[in-house]
């Protein structure tokens, strides 16, 4: 699984540097990449973007570790992650470096960032927020590669997303113990009968104060008590003798949307409890309701005019998902030429009066950084194929802010083309559900006829 870690760096920054860019890690530095910098200067290049700070903290910068769960992803594949993790933590506007190892069981990345960005200069807050942040952000890159994760939340710490995925179709050895668990409960008459049932089933049971069991080919004994609260001793003998039925929970409700409609005859939570099944019903009434009501607002009289529409919003969303990407990256191209035309005016004057110094070598010596800095600045400014005159730096920072705007406005059209996508994605799965329920009596007439 996909685990993420953060620390700061507040010295011996050269000696991070230095360590993650190790040729024998990192398949002899064919896995190394930056943004905003020359992995080669990347600590003289923080350094310098760390001078122009008004609050510069005490972190020069901060140090991210991605892992992989061995085996499951190639080499290739981590360092793009690891990419793209840094660029949507970083957005545009800080100095990184991306490594990727190889040498241990698990390949795993490594991203320094500079502490503050190279836009405004303010510094980066790392803390539990943030952290998350990142989590969430690794996590969703995995899911969409295929790749497991950590699920937090309540009930699902410390399982990964392939456990989590598992258990909720029932293949974990805990989802497994449940469904065996739950089969059983109305076809014994006490626990005791319950434990030999499970044991003739294969499953290994070991009194004490917790009982526990374990499958065939299973490694170590599952509690019954940590499969849920429904699970305890005196609640599964409570569920036996019929006065405690499976604590259900009602689907959560938008305070003033349209929820799903509920598949009363394939509700497990139905069959087991009959005010659940009483509130299904109420339920799908009022959302069957509503959906009719939503597609007469909109005058969508057929099942056809539904689909279009569905079509139409999904793709206005995609367009402005990739209307929002081309800005970003522009944006933080643009941030890197703006630094890096910065850094070439400040260090000039340093770098001409060296090429007319006498002593070249010693006056290098005592002005290495600037120097370093401003060679740097014209590899940068070339690789970008900027020629001639150099293009104003205030010209430049009122597009940026101009792009700033437009990423803004993208951003809130985006969002509600996605809540429209989401919202009518349940529509359509009512009117599905609604449609095979009329088609139902129809084919048990059929049926009946002949």
């Amino acid at each position: 699984m996909a685990v993420t870690k953060i620390k700061p760096i507040k010295s011996t920054l050269r000696k991070a540097l230095d360590y993650i860019q190790n040729p024998d890690k990192t398949d002899g530095k064919m896995l190394v990449s930056s943004f905003g910098c020359s992995y080669e200067t990347a600590d003289i290049e923080f350094e310098f973007t760390i001078a122009q700070a008004l609050d510069k903290g005490n972190n020069l910068a901060h140090h991210l570790i991605q892992s992989f769960e061995p085996g499951e992803v190639d080499y290739e594949k981590a360092h793009e992650i690891g990419r793209q993790l840094a660029d949507a933590v970083t957005k545009g506007q800080h100095e990184y470096v991306l490594t990727t190892h190889i040498d241990k069981g698990h390949v795993h990345n490594h991203i320094i960032f500079c502490a503050v960005n190279f836009v405004d200069h303010h510094k980066y807050n790392s803390n539990k927020r943030s952290y998350y942040g990142i989590r969430n952000i690794s996590d969703r890159l995995c899911r969409e590669n295929g790749l497991s994760v950590v699920v937090p939340g309540k009930g699902n710490k410390g399982k990964s997303y392939a456990e989590y995925q598992a258990e909720k179709t029932g293949t974990s050895w805990k989802g497994k113990l449940k469904i065996a668990v739950d089969a059983l409960i109305s076809q014994v008459s006490d626990f005791e009968e319950l434990l030999s049932r499970l044991q003739a089933m294969g499953y290994e049971i070991k009194p004490g104060k917790y009982v526990s069991c374990r499958a065939p080919g299973q490694e170590r004994f599952t509690r019954l008590k940590t499969l849920g609260a429904d699970y305890t001793e005196e609640a599964l003998r409570e569920r036996i003798k019929g006065t405690r039925t499976r604590t259900v929970k009602a689907p959560k409700q938008q305070k003033n949307g349209i929820s799903l409609l509920i598949d009363i005859q394939n509700s497990i939570k139905a069959q087991e409890s009959r005010g659940y099944e009483q509130w299904a019903k109420i339920h799908n009434l009022k959302q069957a309701a509503k959906t009719l009501n939503f597609l007469t607002e909109r005058k969508i009289e057929q099942y056809a005019d539904l689909t279009a529409k569905i079509a139409e919003i999904t793709a206005a969303n995609e367009q402005a998902s990739d209307s929002i990407k081309a800005v970003e990256k522009r944006l933080a191209d643009m941030a890197v030429l703006i630094k890096n035309v910065t850094t070439y005016q400040k260090t000039k004057p340093v770098y001409d009066t060296y090429r007319k110094a006498r002593n070249k070598s010693g006056y290098r010596a005592d002005h290495e950084q600037a120097i370093i800095l401003h060679e740097a600045a014209v590899k940068a400014l070339q690789a970008a194929q900027i020629g001639g005159k150099l293009p104003s730096v205030t010209v430049l920072q009122n597009e940026y802010e101009k792009l700033q705007s437009q990423k803004e406005a993208l951003y809130a059209d985006y969002g509600k083309l996605k809540k429209q996508v989401k919202e009518y994605d349940v529509i359509k799965r009512n009117i599905d559900n609604i449609l095979r329920q009329d088609r139902e009596p129809e084919r048990e007439k059929e049926t009946e006829r002949g």
